[in-house]
């Protein structure tokens, strides 16, 4: 396990440092930065001042690992538009979404994962197709649309909830709603998927056999090898939600990080844009890598390999 765990880590730390450099290439990307931050009718004294300041004539790698460096002890640089530390810009949104993101993989879980148990125990029944129905419709429509389908319903129409903002708890119920609803259909079809599959293994007919009651070959012995493909998944969906929260979080404007990155976006506020490609990458590599070593602890076989 030891070996496994060691390999893993070396493999997530390889990929973050590739992540890494991408984030720092995305401030040439648009062209000289120093244009970028005095603006196109700048004067040439203007943008050489500006390069000066921001040592954008050092050599690339020089500069890669002077940001890397401050990176890694928490030194983001400075925003180009609020002319603050991005540090201090995200650590204040970072929370919000990732409040949003446990909320909308918690309501995935719950809503997909028993779904998918009471389909697979009752193929091709009522049960069964209302599963597909929702697999299919949640892949189908676009998550700017359902959040403004939800805004006019509970929010105008039925007035429950609030269509904006992130001040109370009842804000997050329409945003976790809409970005969970996006996990729900692949975590669906995995669990109907996975325990179709174990349902139908020896183990189970021989535990049946034995005379096990259905609730104990269920619980004990058929969900727990076949959730082990839905943990990872769910690692992957989390990852896919961080990013997924500059759309969400745009419909309700929603105070986190995905809003500020929308907001980097409009403004060509690299240094902030660098910075949220980077947290939501390395989150993503960290959810991966747990959910690696807990498939390893549930399973000894992946450990080979």
């Amino acid at each position: 396990m030891f070996l496994f765990i060691l390999k893993r880590l070396v493999l997530a730390i390889c990929v973050a440092l590739t992540v890494s450099a991408i984030s720092f290439g995305l401030l040439y990307m648009a062209g000289d930065p120093a244009v970028a931050i005095a603006g196109e009718n700048a004067s040439q004294q203007d943008v050489d001042a500006i390069t000066a300041r921001y040592g954008f004539d050092r050599p690339l790698l020089v500069q890669y690992g002077a940001w890397l460096g401050g990176a890694l002890s928490g030194d983001l640089g400075r925003s180009w538009y609020f002319d603050l530390p991005v540090a201090d810009l995200v650590s204040d949104r970072l929370g919000v979404t990732m409040l949003l993101g446990v909320l909308a993989i918690s309501f995935a879980l719950l809503l997909a994962i028993p779904m998918g148990v009471a389909a697979a125990m009752r193929p091709n029944s009522l049960i069964d197709r209302a599963a597909l129905f929702i697999s299919v419709v949640g892949q189908a429509i676009p998550s700017f649309w359902f959040g403004l389908i939800l805004i006019v319903v509970f929010s105008i129409n039925l007035g429950l909830v609030p269509a904006s903002g992130s001040t109370t708890w009842k804000h997050f119920i329409l945003p976790t709603v809409v970005l969970g609803y996006y996990a729900t259909p692949a975590i669906m079809r995995l669990t109907r998927a996975g325990m179709l599959e174990v349902l139908s293994a020896d183990y189970i007919r021989t535990a049946r056999a034995k005379g096990l009651s259905g609730r104990k070959v269920l619980f004990k012995h058929a969900l727990r090898n076949a959730i082990i493909p839905v943990i990872s998944l769910a690692a992957v969906q989390m990852g896919f939600m961080l990013g997924g929260s500059i759309v969400v979080e745009s419909i309700f404007a929603l105070h986190g990080a995905g809003f500020l990155a929308w907001e980097s976006i409009g403004r060509n506020d690299l240094p902030v844009m660098q910075a949220l490609i980077l947290i939501f990458s390395l989150f993503y590599i960290l959810f991966t890598f747990f959910a690696d070593v807990l498939n390893a602890w549930m399973d000894p076989r992946l450990r080979v390999g």
